[in-house]
């Protein structure tokens, strides 16, 4: 039955970073799929209120605090889920932060943290997830990636370093581990309608006005859509899908040069 392909039933599901935005877009569609959502946060305000949100989606999410970046921070965290709720069949690497500042005015400090965060700490929680999805010869991983994985951007040299470093992370998390029927992916998110995109897509702000123009689909997306993809992802449907970033972008990698009504053809 296709329904059983994305059937994630009694699956455990960690989503680092779950309590907002995309990851709590992806923690609700695998927990609409059956999975066993787990969350984590170094906020108790945001793991707080996100319990709110996923009850009101009718989603049972477990939360908990821990940091991505210390290792003895995530093998605690790690070791209460696998306590409490199970061992991890889902890893989405999904907590990140973003400095935008010139190359030139950055501090090195504020350089190491953007990489320390985005391209570290999927490292670390991965390497601590790994070993028991290899013993039983079953896992899904999902790195969040990003457009920048494959581009620059001006006052993004962080982020971008960062997730240009994930997405070949995720290529060499499969040449080591695939073998053991482990699928390591990443999602390349376009640019999505959050809350915190909210300020730049309001009236005639020229960045809104770029997405708008430039994006083929002629939209910006949905957090759901992200979500959509990392349910691919994390089912049984994506078993021969290993070592891809799954870009979510309506179009806009495959033609950035494109100019909505430059670049139609008259009907």
């Amino acid at each position: 039955m296709i329904q059983e392909l994305f059937d994630l039933t009694g699956k455990v599901a960690l989503i680092t970073g779950g309590t907002h935005g995309i990851g709590m877009a992806i923690g609700k569609v695998l927990g609409k799929a059956g999975a066993k959502i787990c969350v984590n946060d170094i906020s108790d305000e945001k793991l707080e209120s996100c319990k709110v949100e996923y009850a009101t989606a009718g989603i049972d999410v477990y939360t908990l605090k821990f940091n991505v970046t210390d290792e003895a921070d995530v093998d605690r965290g790690i070791l209460e889920i696998e306590a409490e709720v199970g061992d991890i069949d889902i890893l989405v690497n999904n907590a990140g932060i973003i400095k935008r500042i010139p190359i030139l005015d950055m501090d090195i400090s504020d350089y190491k943290q953007v990489i320390d965060v985005d391209l570290v700490a999927p490292l670390i929680v991965s390497k601590r997830v790994a070993p028991k999805m290899i013993a039983k010869r079953e896992g899904k991983i999902i790195n969040m990636c990003s457009m920048m994985s494959v581009y620059g951007r001006n006052s993004v040299s962080a982020y971008a370093s960062a997730k240009g470093g994930l997405k070949l992370l995720t290529a060499n998390m499969t040449c080591e581990w695939a073998k053991y029927n482990i699928q390591i992916n990443g999602i390349g998110p376009g640019y999505i309608a959050t809350a915190q995109t909210a300020p730049i897509r309001e009236g005639n702000h020229p960045f809104n006005d770029l997405v708008m123009t430039r994006t083929p689909a002629g939209r910006w997306g949905e957090p759901e859509d992200v979500g959509n993809a990392a349910l691919f992802l994390a089912s049984k449907a994506s078993n021969f899908v290993n070592g891809h970033v799954l870009y979510v972008d309506g179009g806009i990698l495959a033609n950035f040069g494109y100019v909505k009504g430059e670049n139609e053809i008259p009907e």
